[in-house]
């Protein structure tokens, strides 16, 4: 199992280098519920110290499908395809995606992909608790005095 480099961490962030997205199948996880070894997944949650979402990078092999159907209780996703195409399926609708492809999905719906293509499917999960994003716009940030030291 690959681990990721911590580039740097201080109050507040935390930086980390995953490597290029064709690394992404070198890294591994215990899945919790169904106590295997689930290969091309990559959780940033616990290596980056989020507290309001959950980001994971994946890929799925050619001519291969999310191995089950799932929903959650709180959180809603959105999946972003990064490479590769294949079909999504929430509940009964089953659609095309493909890579720019982006599917937001609330909680209880149930959810399935397969990559339908012959290279590897590499795509990313925004997780977050539904109805939780308060202010979402340019509103929320303020400028700050700032010195970049890459001039």
């Amino acid at each position: 199992m690959k681990n990721v480099e911590q580039i740097t961490k201080g109050e507040g962030y935390t930086a980390i280098n995953m490597g290029p997205l064709d690394s992404v199948g070198e890294y591994s996880l215990i899945h919790p519920k169904l106590n295997t070894e689930i290969f091309g997944k990559l959780f940033l949650k616990d290596v980056t110290g989020a507290t309001g979402t959950e980001i994971s990078f994946n890929t799925l092999p050619p001519h291969t499908e999310i191995p089950y159907f799932h929903r959650h209780r709180d959180n809603e996703e959105t999946y972003i395809i990064l490479r590769g195409s294949g079909d999504f399926q929430i509940d009964d609708d089953c659609f095309p995606v493909c890579e720019g492809s982006v599917v937001r999905v609330a909680p209880a719906p149930s959810r399935g992909m397969r990559n339908s293509s012959d290279k590897p499917m590499i795509y990313m999960v925004i997780q977050s608790k539904e109805n939780s994003l308060g202010n979402y716009s340019t509103e929320d940030g303020s400028r700050t005095e700032w010195n970049p030291k890459w001039k």
